[in-house]
């Protein structure tokens, strides 16, 4: 049984599912496109391109429902862990034939385990949740994400030492943030998190320099650099968060592979590591 330090213990959440049934948009769909800068069909009818199901099946909650933080508050579908920060460390995907784009998707979540652990930060408690997204009555990819939550960083205390990123890219891009793009990205994805779009919160009450680039964003990006050097679709895409990006400094995303499996990474402008993947063509 997983239990912190607090004598909290949530294992009646094990096993807990839910679902959500939304359309794929198409109007949805191109403001992703518009907002990345990407040009593509994105008419009832085509794919959806990986990670882009991202901005679908997320619960726009009341206002009177919100932390501090902007998150939904805790309990729900997820469990009420007390620890103040919340992130999504990373994933698995598996895909197994595009959302169709138009479609009517159905996501059916479920928590597979929380384990309370210890580290650099101090208290963690992970959290795995499977999701099944189907489109139309087929199942078309099936994922796991690791969310943790955290002790809040000391005021004042230094970032950990960056991981330095690999050296010996294939390929590479250069990308670069913006506030606006932030801002966008949180509207389609329903991510009220402030840390990506108060400066003020992200700098005095989490303790980053400047808003931070979500997750998902560059895990998106990362499997659309991908497919493009590739030049195949993905059957499957593992990240995992090392240190966050910023909105003040672009970054890069690397990789290499033999044509079948793809070593893929995000790197900010110092060389250091933000994430890692692995992806299967």
């Amino acid at each position: 049984m997983s239990e912190s330090a607090a004598g909290e213990d949530w294992q009646a959440w094990v096993g807990r599912k839910e679902t959500i049934r939304e359309r794929i948009a198409p109007d949805r769909v191109a403001a992703l496109g518009a907002t990345l800068g990407l040009e593509g069909n994105y008419a009832a009818g085509a794919a959806l391109p990986p990670g882009w199901h991202w901005i679908f099946f997320n619960r726009f909650v009341p206002r009177h429902e919100l932390g501090t933080d902007g998150h939904p508050r805790r309990g729900g579908f997820l469990p009420p862990v007390s620890l103040p920060r919340r992130m999504w460390a990373g994933g698995r995907l598996t895909y197994h034939k595009p959302l169709t784009i138009g479609g009517e998707g159905v996501r059916e979540s479920t928590i597979l385990k929380v384990e309370a652990k210890s580290g650099r930060a101090g208290r963690l408690v992970f959290v795995t949740v499977s999701h099944s997204v189907a489109c139309d009555g087929t199942t078309c990819l099936t994922e796991e994400q690791d969310i943790v939550y955290r002790e809040a960083a000391a005021p004042g205390s230094s970032a950990p030492t960056a991981t330095p990123a690999p050296q010996d890219a294939t390929w590479s891009e250069e990308f670069h943030p913006d506030t606006v793009l932030l801002f966008r990205y949180s509207s389609l994805t329903s991510n009220g998190h402030r840390i990506h779009y108060d400066q003020a919160y992200a700098q005095s009450e989490e303790n980053y320099p400047d808003l931070v680039v979500h997750g998902p964003l560059t895990a998106t990006l990362l499997q659309g650099f991908a497919e493009r050097r590739a030049g195949k679709p993905l059957k499957s895409f593992e990240f995992r968060g090392v240190s966050p990006l910023f909105v003040s400094s672009p970054f890069r995303l690397e990789g290499r592979g033999d044509g079948r499996a793809l070593d893929l990474w995000a790197s900010g402008p110092s060389g250091g590591l933000a994430m890692r993947a692995a992806a299967e063509v």
